[in-house]
């Protein structure tokens, strides 16, 4: 399963289109006022989804996420020097990317893939291309993504 990730151009607060192969929206993600970043994932009729938020006092990034109102996990940037590198306290997943930090790969415990996510260049806003495996886990890919790309705005 494919899908598009689309940063809007011109709005107050981080907001996104999710698009399917055939650029139908799937999801909806509209940013909230709160200390740190805060997202809130929507489906087409307006029933909210999931949250991606980011706890502000921590050392090293780190996103709290929500499925509906339950805690489904966290992700934490790691130390690294040359690759991006990411923790992900939900099903033992584990993101590396490349140097740049544009692609990266989350994996299972035994390495098999779970998703890619490629960064569309020469857009006029954040694009990826989120390759996902198994259309299960499309909201949870969706989610760290977002958590991705809020660490990388917040790192700027």
């Amino acid at each position: 399963m494919k899908l598009l990730f689309k940063q809007r151009m011109f709005s107050w607060f981080d907001s996104y289109d999710i698009y399917d192969e055939n650029e139908n929206t799937v999801y909806v993600v509209k940013g909230q006022l709160s200390w740190g970043h805060c997202l809130k994932i929507f489906d087409t009729e307006e029933n909210e989804l999931g949250t991606v938020k980011q706890e502000v006092l921590t050392w090293l990034p780190k996103f709290e996420l929500y499925e509906g109102e339950n805690y489904i996990g966290c992700l934490e940037k790691e130390l690294g020097w040359f690759k991006p590198k990411y923790n992900i306290d939900f099903n033992g997943w584990h993101v590396e990317g490349d140097f740049p930090g544009w692609d990266y790969t989350i994996t299972k415990p035994v390495g098999e893939t779970v998703a890619t996510v490629s960064k569309e260049l020469l857009q006029w806003t954040d694009t990826y291309v989120l390759d996902i495996v198994d259309p299960a886990d499309a909201l949870h890919v969706l989610m760290f993504v977002l958590a991705i790309d809020a660490e990388k705005c917040s790192a700027k």
